[in-house]
């Protein structure tokens, strides 16, 4: 789920930057350090905005550097279990199929796809179901819903499992069927 949260950070701003207005310059250093990071309580950090500084600034002897407190917005997603959410297949794997959730991706493992027994075809790179002869392959959007949540301290290191198990998830319409 995507949410607006609201920050208050010190700020380290470089000499290079005094010729910039301090509140560009502040959102500047702030985007540097996180956007496109995990914070475990909020989720992935999207976006920044809006910076404002408030208060004078500090500075340290022995550091060329000012240093401001900076009231900021950041855009973040924070998935949360039992969340249905709609994606787009990114990548099929032998194990199951990679759905793009926005800044971070999340994996339906085979058991999860639909009530029926899936395989991998490695030669068309898809998803067969046994029975039901449905498929799953990259570009499929498909509704899914959030079963587990870990957020570690970087994107690559952070797992979403998704289901598309109970009625009514699986393939978007449009396409053909998932669930049977």
């Amino acid at each position: 789920m995507y949410e607006l949260a609201k920050f208050v950070e010190s700020v380290r701003i470089p000499p290079a930057l005094f010729g910039k207005k301090m509140n560009d310059a502040a959102l500047q250093m702030l985007r540097e350090q996180y956007e496109r990071t995990v914070q475990k309580e909020f989720g992935v950090i999207v976006s920044l905005h809006n910076a404002k500084i408030s208060g004078k600034g500090r500075i340290i002897p022995g550091d060329g550097a000012a240093y401001f407190d900076v009231e900021f917005d950041a855009v973040v997603y924070n998935p949360k279990v039992n969340e249905i959410i709609i994606g787009e297949v990114s990548e099929i794997v032998e194990f199951g199929a990679f759905v793009r959730l926005g800044p971070i991706d999340g994996l339906v493992h085979v058991s999860q796809v639909a009530d029926d027994f899936f395989t991998y075809d490695k030669k068309k790179l898809i998803l067969v179901g046994r029975k039901s002869k449905a498929t799953v392959k990259k570009g499929d959007v498909v509704k899914a819903k959030i079963a587990t949540v870990s957020m570690k301290d970087n994107i690559p290191n952070s797992k979403i499992a998704l289901t598309m198990r109970p009625i009514g998830l699986g393939r978007e319409k449009g396409a053909a069927v998932v669930n049977v």
